[in-house]
């Protein structure tokens, strides 16, 4: 017997809470308020405890959508860590330095701010809720609610459900959230998008998207506001050639310095460990004196979108839209998408009012929103970068041919579209590729400049209820330890940056895995890069997983 769920509806509901969401949100209150619309309710739902939980960036903000979105966003107190004062780009080797004379274009930041992502939604999101829209946090969004092939809202997940799936004494089923117009803006790889795009094959005709994994730490180095507003980005060590990817620091206010390492979920060896590979970039001098006589604060991780505008999924259906990450709204020429979101959001609010003052939600009406986007400086900006990350499939050196060729024809390079496939592809089998270092050695932290992975996990704050259903769904368990460790070595115990997944031996001496999902820092890796793609990242019970601070 399915249980009685609360009913609640509103006139908008916006899922998840970062900058596109918010951006949504705020604009369409606006719009309405204009409009005479004042009793029409928006609502935004949030899977993290608070606001900003689960909110993670590099970042180096271009602030033309907060121009647009906010133009006074300044004097209204938006947190920014630095105006950025100086930019630098190095070749790394293992042991030394090359930066580049000539800073190239898409890597200039003059303008742009050092900002904290997780600092800046927290102080949109009261600008939000101050505008009156109703704000809920720590409520998943577990399904979609589809009548007549029409999105109608959401079903939140059931609380108090024990690993059987059985309640218990605090059980609360999930509340059903009906609206006339439901806004997916979940970030990259998005459960309910992901949901929505095969159900109504809105990835039909585009390039597979293709995603990276930024492993970031916030350290806190006593002097370095001496160098407060230096960008530095880096490529070469410790990817090899063939490896998608590169280093940032970045100098915060108050002593802080951001650093991480991006590394494209494309690579062909089956060993790969990023998070390994992040503690390798910090070995590095150039990173080592950027954090010397310092101590970690905090860590985090999440994939990003880096297909570009081929692989960008149809962003409008019955009853909705997807916008920002979801919808795969990145510029990885530049390293930035905030600014993108931030513009879809807007975007998106005025489609919305349109279909409700015709109060039509159908797939025809919401395309305007589609038309919208590509009438704006979002298409601009993705058109000239429209091949970027598919030039480096062969790798470092042809990829920034490629790019070069790219920038001289706005974005066309060798064919206005290059071929793609999805990264999980991309993965050789062990037998085809030798290792690149023994899996089975002991890596050697210090604690001190390179960390575990569960000391890493433990600095991002992240939490779980224990008893509760594990949110990382294997489809099929049994080639874990069958096809899986015979062909791929069962990369899952490297690819995820939390420590999440390991091979472990039973009492009867067979090999199975084993799931620690209350370390999960939901950068949904393991979803996106499992060779056999049996991997199934469903959200946990709300309120569950990273409390992000300064990332």
């Amino acid at each position: 017997m399915s249980p009685e769920r609360e009913i609640i509806e509103f006139d908008v509901l916006v899922v998840g809470a970062g900058p596109a969401g918010l951006a949504v949100a705020y604009h369409l209150r606006q719009l309405l308020d204009r409009s005479g619309r004042k009793d029409a309710s928006i609502a935004v739902l949030e899977k993290g405890k608070e606001i900003g939980a689960h909110i993670i960036s590099g970042a180096v903000f271009d602030p033309r959508g907060i121009d647009e979105l906010m133009p006074d966003w300044l004097t209204k107190g938006a947190p920014v860590e630095s105006k950025v004062e100086e930019d630098h780009v190095y070749y790394l080797t293992r042991k030394w330095k090359l930066g580049l004379p000539i800073i190239p274009p898409p890597l200039r930041n003059a303008g742009n701010y050092i900002i904290s992502l997780n600092k800046f939604v927290l102080w949109l999101a009261e600008l939000v809720e101050d505008s009156d829209v109703d704000i809920f946090a720590g409520f998943s969004g577990a399904g979609l609610l589809i009548e007549n092939g029409q999105v109608v809202g959401v079903r939140t997940g059931d609380k108090g459900v024990d690993r059987q799936g059985q309640a218990k004494g605090n059980y609360e089923p999930g509340i059903d959230i009906r609206a006339k117009l439901t806004v997916l803006a979940e970030g990259a790889r998005g459960s309910l998008t992901k949901q929505l795009v095969e159900r109504f094959g809105l990835d039909v005709g585009r390039n597979p998207q293709v995603y990276s994994v930024g492993i970031k730490e916030v350290w806190e180095v006593p002097g370095s506001d001496e160098h407060r507003g230096r960008v530095v980005h880096t490529m070469g060590f410790p990817l090899a050639s063939k490896e998608f990817g590169g280093g940032f620091i970045y100098n915060m206010d108050r002593d802080q310095v951001s650093l991480g390492l991006v590394v494209g979920l494309d690579y062909q060896d089956p060993l790969l460990d990023p998070h390994r590979k992040f503690q390798q970039f910090k070995e590095h001098p150039l990173v080592r004196s950027a954090i010397e006589g310092g101590r970690l604060v905090a860590y985090g991780a999440k994939a990003i979108p880096e297909g570009g505008y081929w692989a960008m999924p149809q962003c409008y259906f019955a009853g909705g839209m997807i916008v920002g990450d979801s919808g795969g709204l990145l510029n990885s020429m530049r390293l930035k998408g905030i600014h993108l979101a931030l513009k879809s959001g807007m975007l998106a609010a005025e489609a919305a009012l349109e279909a409700m003052r015709s109060n039509d939600y159908s797939a025809s009406r919401m395309q305007r929103f589609e038309v919208l986007v590509k009438d704006s400086w979002i298409k601009d900006e993705l058109w000239k970068v429209r091949n970027f990350h598919q030039g480096f499939n062969k790798g470092l050196w042809r990829g920034l041919l490629h790019a070069g060729l790219q920038m001289l024809t706005r974005g066309r390079g060798l064919s206005n579209r290059y071929a793609s496939e999805p990264g999980h592809k991309r993965m050789c089998m062990r037998p085809e590729f030798p290792a690149s270092y023994d899996p089975n050695s002991e890596v050697k932290f210090d604690q001190m400049l390179t960390f575990d992975k569960l000391t890493d996990v433990y600095n991002s704050g992240t939490a779980h209820e224990e008893d509760q259903p594990v949110h990382l769904v294997v489809l099929e368990p049994d080639l874990c330890h069958t096809r899986c460790t015979e062909e791929y070595g069962n990369p899952c115990q490297y690819f995820c940056p939390a420590a999440v997944y390991s091979m472990e031996t039973n009492e009867d001496g067979q090999s199975r895995l084993a799931i620690a999902a209350s370390n999960c820092v939901h950068c949904k890796t393991c979803d996106i890069m499992d060779p056999y793609q049996i991997i199934n990242w469903i959200p946990p019970e709300g309120g569950g997983g990273p409390d992000y601070k300064g990332l």
